[in-house]
């Protein structure tokens, strides 16, 4: 395929920059269209989230694209999970007993516009903004855009066309309601939905509470989080029913009742948070959803990505890196030099659709981990035992966070397999009492343990291999 073939990239959030710059670096000449306004100039986060988590994958990318120094100059590292309890006390959970494994806290504009500015150091790279994307006609691969600074609509053709719109993408849209071919879709909401508030930093730009940490207020049935920003400040998000229990979205619709829920269940958080009210009444309530489709692309014309094409909800952290790791595979199917952009879409949706479907389901799975099991007696006792294993033994054992976050060698769907047969083992063992309490514990006594642990885990591997449920 000639390097001067035109590419049309819809969007430019994180997936779509990064696109636009690595193929920019291959030398195809790119436009990108973006509905919003450019967020250098304007401050366009609108309750959105405003940093994110950036981990192992996504800085695999970074790495690709050469600028790992630049992005982590926007980092804050996060050793682990800093759980509240309802008495305000405090423990950290590590993500892993590596020490050089942890996830770093991110501002998505700082790391949007860093990507940005990178792209547009290329010539055969251009950035139009103000332009939302009405439908894409993919048997013509062409687009129709209107312009919101003019009003205008106007039609864009190009050689291929890669959305990268977003959870509402317009392509997979007219993917969907053209019924041109068979085109398979879901779209499922958990009960909860979110809501960013935020805890601003002291009047002399100190962190009010831990800075290295991810917090969670986990509560049985919802649960807090919040994630540090380099001015000082944390952004705090509320996972919450609509609908059910005590206290959920639909009835916090007074400074009363809202206080009175946060005095309840996260005083600790409250007395860091004067302006709580403000934020609650001036932010949107947001859904979360999980997005899955196939066939991503049509023919060699048009091909989604990133969250247009697997949109998940954020409690794995992986949103982002596995948009990133996009942008990655994607590259590794061009070094192929396969024949025409039909066989390249194919090879890339063949490689990596099963590593999407895995970081969703996953997702779903640690939703119901952070806002319940993390208090759980015998999910600390099995944390516990994981740590030990990784701190002894860290080339022998790996959870399944671990495998999910960190070994980006690996793709998701293996890490979910293995991670998943690994938590049974343990869980299945300390039930059973077949380990003993951690804590007391020799080396020889926890090398034992990980035998143990590997064996269990291999047999249900195997179980499930002739069950048939492993691909």
């Amino acid at each position: 395929m000639k390097k001067q073939q035109n590419i049309l990239i819809i969007g430019a959030g994180l997936c779509g920059s990064l696109l636009a710059l690595r193929l920019g670096q291959r030398g195809y000449n790119v436009s990108v269209y973006e509905m919003r306004p450019d967020l250098r100039k304007v401050d366009i986060s609108a309750g959105r989230s405003i940093n994110l988590a950036f981990s192992n994958r996504g800085n695999k990318a970074m790495r690709l694209v050469g600028i790992e120094d630049k992005v982590k100059t926007l980092c804050i590292p996060m050793n682990g999970r800093m759980i509240h309890d309802k008495e305000g006390n405090t423990f950290l959970s590590n993500y892993s007993g590596r020490d050089h494994e942890y996830i770093n806290s991110i501002s998505r504009g700082g790391l949007n516009a860093l990507l940005l500015d990178e792209a547009e150091k290329h010539e055969n790279v251009s950035i139009y903004f103000n332009k939302k994307c009405k439908s894409v006609d993919f048997k013509k691969t062409t687009a129709l855009f209107k312009d919101y600074e003019t009003k205008s609509e106007f039609i864009e053709d190009a050689d291929a066309i890669i959305a990268t719109d977003g959870a509402g993408s317009a392509m997979r849209k007219s993917y969907y309601l053209a019924k041109k071919f068979l085109f398979s879709f879901s779209q499922d909401y958990l009960t909860h939905g979110y809501k960013e508030l935020s805890i601003l930093p002291t009047q002399t730009g100190d962190y009010k509470t831990y800075k290295n940490a991810l917090h969670i207020w986990p509560r049985g049935s919802f649960m807090l989080i919040a994630l540090p920003n380099l001015d000082g400040s944390f952004t705090v998000t509320l996972f919450l029913s609509y609908g059910d229990g005590t206290y959920n979205f639909n009835n916090l619709t007074t400074p009363e009742i809202v206080s009175e829920f946060f005095q309840k269940e996260f005083p600790d958080a409250l007395e860091l948070m004067p302006n709580l009210v403000e934020d609650f009444f001036n932010n949107p309530t947001a859904p979360l959803g999980t997005v899955k489709c196939s066939p991503w692309h049509y023919k060699g014309n048009t091909l989604l990505m990133g969250d247009s094409a697997h949109a998940i909800v954020p409690f794995y952290g992986q949103g982002m890196n596995a948009s990133f790791e996009d942008v990655v595979e994607f590259d590794a199917v061009l070094d192929q030099n396969l024949e025409n952009w039909e066989a390249v879409f194919k090879a890339y949706e063949s490689t990596r659709k099963k590593d999407t479907d895995a970081i969703a389901d996953l997702a779903i799975d640690n939703f119901h981990e952070m806002k319940d099991h993390v208090a759980n007696p015998i999910f600390q006792e099995k944390r516990k035992l994981e740590m030990a294993l990784e701190q002894n033994f860290p080339d022998e054992y790996s959870s399944k966070y671990s495998l999910v976050t960190f070994n980006e060698r690996i793709g998701y769907h293996e890490a979910m397999t293995r991670g998943r047969a690994q938590d049974k083992a343990i869980l299945n063992m300390i039930a059973n009492k077949d380990i003993s309490a951690v804590l007391n514990m020799t080396k020889n006594e926890l090398k034992q343990a990980l035998k143990k642990v590997q064996q269990e885990t291999n047999d249900i591997l195997e179980d499930d291999r002739i069950a048939g449920l492993k691909q």
